[in-house]
């Protein structure tokens, strides 16, 4: 039985009125999952091993049966890597983002599907990113920090992982980074600056949005 397979629209709230939406360049996406930081090292590591492999059964003193096996499991950081390659395009027709007055929202994933939303409330900080390739091609990422993650690294003094939101290989960057932006400033200002509890008259902030 196929299962159906859910949207990152369905999950977003009906009060909410969406801004922006879409999904990251896919000449970039599969470019940058080719020529990733692993790709030097898997093909070092793939043609030391076939290296091997040639001169061991070329030799043929060493049995294939054992040969063959083993090398197949030594090559794990290439099949690692060439999979990433692989179920790249899987993991680009999961990739969506969208940001809405209330916050971002993102969908990704291999096998299962993830769907993250982040409130403005949390986000501390908003940049923008462009790696050689996002140079090549126009594009560029929005990544979104949490306040946690920099909560835990003072704390603790390690980076305990990334929460945010990277908004990634997309034409319109810098449009959305300024979104995202103003947004944020607006739902910080109105927290710091109190709306009178709320009223039918708003006496706080006068930030546009909120």
């Amino acid at each position: 039985m196929k299962i159906p397979k859910l949207s990152l629209f369905s999950i977003i709230g009906k009060n909410e009125k969406i801004l922006w939406s879409g999904k990251p360049d896919k000449k970039c996406f599969i470019l940058e999952s080719i020529f990733n930081p692993l790709l030097p090292f898997a093909l070092v590591w793939g043609i030391i091993d076939f290296a091997f492999i040639g001169v061991a059964l070329s030799d043929g003193k060493a049995p294939a049966l054992f040969i063959i096996p083993f090398f197949a499991l030594h090559l794990m950081p290439v099949w690692l890597y060439l999979g990433g390659i692989l179920f790249s395009w899987v993991k680009y027709k999961n990739t969506e983002f969208a940001v809405t007055d209330k916050g971002v929202y993102h969908s990704g994933g291999i096998l299962a599907q993830n769907f993250e939303f982040k409130p403005f409330t949390e986000l501390s900080n908003v940049n923008m990113h462009r790696g050689v390739i996002d140079q090549m091609l126009g594009v560029g990422d929005v990544t979104l920090t949490c306040s946690s993650d920099l909560m835990n690294f003072h704390i603790r003094g390690v980076n305990s992982g990334f929460r945010g939101i990277n908004i990634c290989d997309i034409p319109d960057f810098e449009t959305v980074y300024h979104l995202v932006k103003d947004l944020q400033n607006d739902v910080y200002s109105d927290t710091m600056y109190p709306n009178d509890l709320r009223p039918a008259e708003n006496h706080g902030y006068n930030t546009r949005r909120i």
